[in-house]
């Protein structure tokens, strides 16, 4: 965790970001400047600063990263029509905030 980190002081707690799950892991909260309809961030509560910082004992996280997101997109209806989950890695890879993020995204008809 750093102190600077956005993401931490969001899952922290530490800003007014509304929660759509929590739980020890991991937090689910929208996007400030969604792409879809449903534009979702889930993002871990440690400090994983991209994909390529992963370490071997950070599957388990990944995995709940994945599996809070199919939960997300059955409670926000988009389950059955479809959606994407998809990390950004690194600057050239469209990511902006250095901390490990799995975006949700769907809901277009």
């Amino acid at each position: 965790m750093t102190s600077d980190c956005l993401f931490c002081r969001i899952t922290r707690g530490q800003t007014d970001t509304e929660f759509l799950l929590e739980n020890e892991t991991l937090a689910v909260f929208r996007d400030i400047h969604p792409h879809a309809p449903v534009h979702l961030l889930i993002v871990p509560k440690k400090h994983i600063r991209s994909i390529n910082d992963l370490a071997p004992g950070d599957g388990r996280i990944v995995a709940d990263l994945i599996l809070a997101g199919r939960e997300m997109a059955r409670r926000t209806g988009i389950a059955e029509s479809g959606y994407k989950l998809f990390f950004n890695v690194e600057s050239g890879g469209g990511q902006v905030i250095f901390h490990l993020h799995l975006h949700l995204v769907g809901g277009w008809r």
